[in-house]
């Protein structure tokens, strides 16, 4: 059995994670370990195979430090950091492997593929083979009114993944927070006379807490690296 530690465990996501590995027979719960008491991890001497976390930045790096001590692998799940925050857990990366994904549902990452493949043939650098299409780009994040970051770590990805496919276009970033939504995403390419529209909408958080469980089975049996869930779902190119 994977014996794993979850972190923030008075969050949404979190206890999610915790149901998803009870009932799931090939985990079992070393640990759940509080945002607020950070310092608990460090006098845990129960074996720990994979550190889940979804918490907020500051707490995240905490824990970071303390796998890489002690070599746990870790999944990643907390949106919001800056890029010098990316940078420390890159480094990370070269002694654990870690998996970092702003979303770890499987939906959302055959998104990103499709977003790839409309940008590269829409706006992409190489188009010798079809003639050029002026299009305009914008991407619409609606979520729950009590979600802190805005835009998402998805909005954000997603145009990432369109800029990295295209000509590095200009993309507007429009973020919504209302009610009780759990996350919706949607990327519109605007073309003379018509639109194209990609869309993912969560309907059930324990999409998340599945996904986690996935990667962590999966980062076990890594090398050092900083991972994605193109890796663990094999969407790589």
């Amino acid at each position: 059995m994977i014996a794993t530690a979850v972190s923030g465990a008075r969050g949404r996501v979190s206890q999610l994670i915790l149901k998803a590995i009870e009932a799931d027979k090939d985990f079992s719960l070393a640990v759940d370990v509080s945002d607020l008491d950070q310092n608990y991890l460090k006098t845990i001497t129960t074996p720990i195979d994979v550190f889940i976390d979804f918490t907020a930045p500051a707490a995240t790096l905490e824990y970071l430090a303390i796998c890489q001590e002690r070599r746990y692998p870790m999944v990643i799940g907390t949106t919001g950091f800056s890029e010098l925050e990316k940078v420390k857990i890159a480094h990370a990366a070269q002694i654990i492997p870690i998996v970092f994904s702003p979303n770890m549902s499987v939906g959302v990452n055959i998104m990103y593929k499709l977003l790839a493949l409309a940008a590269n043939l829409l706006v992409g650098a190489d188009r010798s083979h079809r003639p050029g299409v002026a299009t305009d780009i914008a991407i619409v994040d609606i979520h729950h009114q009590h979600k802190k970051d805005a835009p998402s770590g998805t909005a954000l990805k997603m145009a990432e993944v369109i800029r990295n496919a295209a000509s590095d276009p200009s993309i507007n970033i429009s973020s919504v927070r209302l009610g009780d939504i759990i996350g919706e995403h949607s990327a519109l390419f605007a073309l003379a006379g018509e639109r194209i529209e990609i869309t993912h909408k969560a309907t059930n958080r324990s999409l998340y807490a599945m996904g986690a469980l996935q990667a962590a089975k999966w980062v076990v049996s890594q090398e050092p690296g900083l991972y994605d869930m193109q890796d663990v779902l094999g969407l790589r190119d």
